[in-house]
């Protein structure tokens, strides 16, 4: 049989004694000179503390010799001597963690009272990183740290300057406002310059109050109404529009016997920077209409012939051309919104080669005439425009006839003279088609 050796000797010692229970003074014994053995070894998830050793424990024979021992061989400098990690790395007792939990309360600010739900932080009127850039919309980095609250001042209205608000004039600041709106299509932009829109729109209005005398003036047929009913709202349509701007960039506004809105031929102005203009007449009249003023200028084309050829209607709204009647017929059916609309050939029930054949293509009977800024917001804004609106109302009196006659029978609308077109055979019913 082998020899066994002096360590498998000790381990079979060892593992008969494990078999038998030990007293409870030998678990104590077994106890401390584990932890004499390893002094520095704590259990698994208990914090960090000073390397010392417990006074709960009596030391056994012969530990403070070999503690003392220790040290003398060391020289006093060993790494992990108890001394040592309490120098570098000390922990407040009991009595110093209570002393600063004191200090603390003392030092801490007191709860700022205010409103429930009140946001907390440093509050900033202007900054080199915020300046020049538009903080209310939606996206725009300010490079601040979160917490910091930021005012923005509401822009105010644009001051009136040198030159006061009339109501005889458009004041330059409307203009002015059209533009930006112009440059800044979109709600958000809109919100932020509220009070250059108010105002804006309030000089408008007034300059609107002051024009409808002077319109009723030159045609009697229009009524007294209040500005609501000629006034269009800035707002834009875009439910079957392929342009999402939410805004017109004009103010505008129409007069016929009934408002903006109605059948009848109306005189128009719309104000906008560099395109501004008055206008008038009717545009794209329903089908029996329309059909009314075919067959007017089918049978009787003198009529709407001396509208055109009048001195003052040439220089006003035809560029000033001769009296000739094709020039001035070319002149009128190349208006933008007469040629937009017309149609590429002949309608139905006429024959491509009618002399008249041009107007009859018509979808829309409007003219217009340019105005300038400096007119608008000069002292005589009202009596250009009134020169306009005078040299348009034979216009405007003719379409009314035709379309929407006082008489039914005719009677006035053969009132404005006889004229050379015939009236035999009866006229076919008209569409606005092409054949």
């Amino acid at each position: 049989m082998a020899r066994r050796s002096a360590r498998q000797s000790e381990n079979l010692a060892l593992r008969g004694r494990a078999k038998r229970p030990l007293s409870p003074e030998a678990q104590t014994q077994s106890r401390k000179a584990r932890q004499t053995a390893n002094p520095g070894r704590r259990s698994k998830g208990a914090a960090k503390s000073t390397l010392q050793t417990s006074g709960y424990f009596e030391p056994l024979p012969g530990e403070a010799a070999d503690s003392a021992s220790g040290r003398s061989r060391d020289g006093g400098n060993t790494s992990a001597s108890a001394s040592d990690y309490d120098d570098g790395d000390k922990n407040p007792s009991e009595s110093d963690i209570e002393e600063l939990d004191d200090s603390d309360e003392s030092t801490a600010k007191p709860k700022a009272k205010g409103k429930k739900g009140r946001r907390s932080g440093t509050s900033i009127k202007d900054s080199g990183s915020t300046k020049g850039k538009e903080l209310w919309r939606p996206g725009v980095k300010t490079g601040l740290k979160p917490g910091t609250q930021l005012v923005i001042k509401k822009p105010k209205a644009r001051e009136a300057g040198n030159t006061p608000y009339r109501n005889d004039t458009v004041h330059p600041n409307t203009l002015l406002f059209l533009r930006d709106l112009a440059k800044n299509n979109d709600r958000e932009w809109l919100k932020m310059h509220d009070p250059d829109y108010r105002q804006a729109l309030k000089d408008f209005h007034s300059f609107v109050e002051a024009l409808t005398p002077k319109i009723i003036e030159g045609d009697e047929t229009i009524p007294e109404l209040p500005v609501k009913d000629v006034v269009f709202r800035i707002y834009r349509d875009i439910r079957f529009s392929t342009d999402p701007t939410p805004y017109k960039t004009c103010f505008s506004a129409a007069w016929s016997r009934t408002g903006r809105k109605g059948p009848y031929a109306c005189y128009y102005v719309h104000i906008e920077p560099q395109k501004s203009f008055v206008g008038g007449g009717l545009w794209m009249p329903d089908a029996d209409r329309l059909a009314a003023l075919r067959r007017d200028i089918d049978r009787k084309p003198r009529k709407i012939m001396r509208v055109l050829t009048a001195d003052r209607m040439r220089r006003a709204y035809l560029d000033g051309v001769g009296p000739d009647e094709k020039d001035v017929v070319r002149a009128f059916v190349g208006k933008p919104t007469n040629a937009e609309t017309a149609l590429k050939t002949k309608p139905k029930g006429y024959d491509a080669d009618h002399e008249n054949i041009e107007l009859l293509r018509l979808r829309s009977f409007t003219l217009g005439s340019r105005l300038g800024d400096e007119e608008l917001t000069g002292p005589g804004a009202l009596d250009r425009i009134m020169e306009l609106v005078v040299a348009l109302e034979p216009f405007v009196t003719y379409l009314n006839s035709v379309v929407m006659p006082d008489d039914p029978d005719g009677s006035s609308s053969s009132s404005n003279g006889s004229d050379d077109g015939d009236d035999e055979g009866e006229s076919a019913e008209e569409d606005d088609g092409e054949e």
